[in-house]
């Protein structure tokens, strides 16, 4: 079978998040959080114990939501056979991606021989470890969970004190002022749980984070359905990787959908552009709480 152009990748993996986000309810990568060492959380993989990133995170967090899977962990046929799991007969696999490095030789302006690299976007195929025997271990229910909600609420307060961002609240209105380089809050109280809360401070560190990583929404194209897309992914993640779930109110996210929906329609780059930027948001947020050697490989160049 011929290999598929990046163009075609693109076009399916976009294909299948609108399907999802067409079928109404909760955008789709708001995986319904367990309060479980094994549950959604973020997928993560197997081999690395790590959370995919970009758009892998997001497709499997809708090919998940689609299928039921209640696991976060993924892996490839041989992983799971690594850990003495085996496929079930006639599971069907996940495509992800993964950008391969690819060195040559090229000749330059002034004729003279140069290294040269590039990145080839490659599909390879994932199981979720629901769809193997012999894994119960990775399964829900399986291990009792650890940690408390103090803990997990303390972690997030950690993490948004070591930013050093200017978090103002008062009033009744949540947003991040550019001109003035601040987090304008209302007060704990004033939001319905704390999960609320952190999820939209998440929200808006993320567009705080913008001009911080490089990211000039300006210059793109829907800037500012993109822009949004780039707050609420990197705040999923963020909620993720911080351990603490996410909220089922769809007040913040319907006004947005049909933005999106625009959007991917017309350029099939605009979902991974945001998940990518997401990501780097998540990691330069996260950077601040990080062991040096914690620190996440580029995207591109990670493992799957």
């Amino acid at each position: 079978m011929a290999k598929q152009s990046a163009s075609d990748i693109r076009t399916a993996i976009t294909s299948t998040i609108i399907e999802a986000l067409e079928a109404g309810g909760l955008p789709p990568w708001k995986k319904c959080w367990a309060n479980d060492p094994n549950g959604f959380g973020l997928a993560t993989s197997l081999s690395t114990g790590k959370p995919y990133r970009g758009i892998n995170q997001v497709l499997l967090q809708v090919l998940a939501a689609k299928r039921g899977y209640q696991s976060r962990w993924f892996g490839t046929f041989n992983q799971i056979k690594h850990v003495a799991g085996s496929i079930r007969k006639g599971e069907k696999s996940m495509k992800v991606v993964l950008w391969k490095p690819i060195k040559r030789e090229r000749t330059d302006e002034n004729g003279k021989k140069v290294d040269d690299s590039f990145l080839v976007m490659r599909e390879f195929s994932v199981f979720n470890v629901e769809q193997a025997t012999n894994l119960d271990q990775f399964r829900v229910g399986f291990v009792q969970p650890q940690e408390t909600a103090f803990e997990r609420y303390e972690q997030a307060d950690q993490l948004f004190d070591a930013i050093g961002a200017d978090i103002r609240h008062g009033g009744n209105r949540a947003f991040y002022s550019p001109s003035g380089d601040f987090i304008q809050m209302p007060h704990r109280h004033q939001f319905d749980s704390a999960e609320a809360y952190y999820e939209t401070l998440a929200h808006e560190a993320i567009h705080w984070s913008e001009r911080r990583i490089g990211f000039d929404r300006s210059k793109e194209n829907d800037a500012y359905a993109l822009g949004e897309l780039v707050a609420e992914l990197g705040s999923c993640f963020l909620m993720g990787e911080l351990g603490l779930p996410t909220t089922d109110n769809l007040d913040s996210h319907a006004a947005y959908v049909g933005n999106w929906l625009k959007a991917m329609k017309g350029d099939t780059r605009f979902i991974f552009k945001a998940a990518a930027t997401a990501s780097k948001a998540v990691d330069f947020l996260l950077s601040n709480v990080r062991q040096p050697e914690e620190q996440p490989v580029p995207e591109s160049l990670g493992t799957p």
